[in-house]
């Protein structure tokens, strides 16, 4: 390491601690050599697709650096062409790394391109991979319906009892996949628990051998829990949702050690699922600055809705980590925390309405959701989370179609479950709202 670099370093290292993680989201890393834009106040947009070489030794130099991050290390990227690199892209996969404490990040146009290219790097047709039993419709739909093809067997367990995965554990076991807290449901997983467990099953095992464990932070948002700081190998976000904040911009990200960047590199670059220059704009310049402040705002109207429903006479049940109801709120306690130190339960309530048979609960869902698709001011029928608007659904309808009637229980949810996910409205506002949708049950 040079002299110059050794400064560097340490010059960063100085103003990572001296300044608070809020602060960081606006700024981001405080050097960056993924683009020269010291003399704008806000980093400027790419819009080119394809990018000038000097010469074809330059362009020669720049091929041979894409997914080569061991022996090409940090160096001053050669953008040639955007599916393979770009200046947004990159300056955001920075700042993901570092909120998340990762070594790298990569991003893909969604959630779910995030979701196969890790899933893809790691694993093999033969391999096995453990789920929670309760998943995103899409994340089941892709294990479902094309995992079989690729002779990839998926098991599904109850992961809230870290006793079950004896039950499927074997030689071809390759990967731990989990969302925490789980779509729809809230179910909260031991991720230091788990990391404990991993270990003992993997001194057992070669280096390559070796079981991941893969977190899907979606519904927590960095800002409420960093999965690789609890014991995760990598963690994933949809960033349409609280990362992105707006409803405006899809995309996803993997952030893990720097071994897996290159593999994700191709994985992106060889399906081309790369993320749109201008939502990755949109998530650097708007998304991440405003993360701290939206999700105060909404874990702090989340509490006091959740209490309201729980407190409602026509509301069966609740699932919200922040109310000592919640089957794991110990565990959520401990492990969803914000920068620093605070319990962060995220905006995320699971609600199920009172009814005499399933057919009935799920009739008084409908009836309530319509009712607020017609007359809510503060809340939208719509099948999204994160927004800047309270976004109200039915999930065995809509975003979990995809599970039978006959199977939602067995997925841990119910047919007449109600997903709530909470924006910035007041939220005495959306309580009236919700109090006035009730009546009609």
């Amino acid at each position: 390491m040079s002299k110059k670099t050794s400064l560097k370093k340490t010059k960063e290292s100085k103003i990572d601690s001296k300044y608070s993680m809020d602060t960081h989201l606006i700024y981001g890393k405080n050097v960056s050599n993924k683009w020269d834009y010291s003399h704008h106040v806000t980093a400027p947009i790419s819009s080119s697709t394809t990018f000038r070489l000097d010469s074809v030794e330059r362009g020669a130099e720049g091929f041979l650096q894409f997914a080569q991050t061991e022996t090409q290390g940090d160096k001053q990227p050669i953008f040639i062409y955007d599916r393979l690199g770009e200046p947004n892209k990159d300056m955001l996969e920075e700042n993901l790394a570092y909120i998340e404490k990762g070594e790298m990040a990569v991003t893909y146009t969604s959630g779910m391109a995030a979701i196969s290219a890790v899933l893809g790097v790691l694993t093999k047709s033969g391999d096995e991979i453990i789920t929670h039993t309760t998943l995103y419709g899409c994340t089941i739909s892709l294990f479902n319906n094309w995992y079989p093809r690729y002779n990839i067997g998926v098991h599904p367990i109850d992961l809230t009892n870290l006793k079950n995965i004896n039950s499927v554990l074997n030689e071809n076991t390759k990967v731990i996949y989990f969302e925490t807290p789980a779509n729809p449901n809230m179910d909260i997983i031991n991720i230091i628990e788990l990391r404990k467990l991993v270990d003992k099953i993997n001194e057992k095992r070669s280096v390559d051998n070796k079981i991941k464990i893969v977190v899907d932070n979606t519904f927590a948002t960095s800002f409420s829990q960093r999965p690789i700081e609890l014991g995760s190998d990598f963690t994933i976000h949809s960033l349409t949702k609280g990362m992105g904040g707006f409803g405006t911009d899809m995309g996803g990200v993997v952030i893990g050690k720097n071994k897996y960047r290159d593999a994700l590199l191709l994985y992106r670059k060889d399906f081309g699922a790369v993320l749109n220059t201008k939502s990755a704009w949109a998530i650097l310049t708007y998304g991440l600055p405003s993360l701290a402040l939206r999700q105060r705002q909404q874990i702090k109207s989340s509490i006091k809705i959740a209490e309201f429903l729980e407190n409602h006479p026509k509301v069966e049940f609740v699932k919200y980590p922040g109310l000592k109801s919640h089957p794991q709120y110990k565990i959520a306690k401990k492990q969803m925390l914000d920068f620093y130190g605070n319990f962060a339960p995220g905006s995320l309530i699971y609600f199920v309405l009172k009814g005499n048979s399933p057919e009935k609960t799920k009739e008084n869902g409908k009836k309530l959701m319509n009712y607020v698709a017609d007359n809510a001011y503060t809340m939208t029928l719509a099948v999204s989370l994160g927004h800047t608007r309270t976004l109200i659904e039915h999930p065995a309808s809509m975003t979990h179609s995809v599970v039978p009637a006959d199977k939602l229980a067995e997925r841990g949810f119910e047919a007449g479950g109600v997903r709530l996910a909470i924006g910035l409205e007041k939220a005495e506002d959306i309580i009236m709202d919700l109090e006035e949708s009730l009546k009609q049950i």
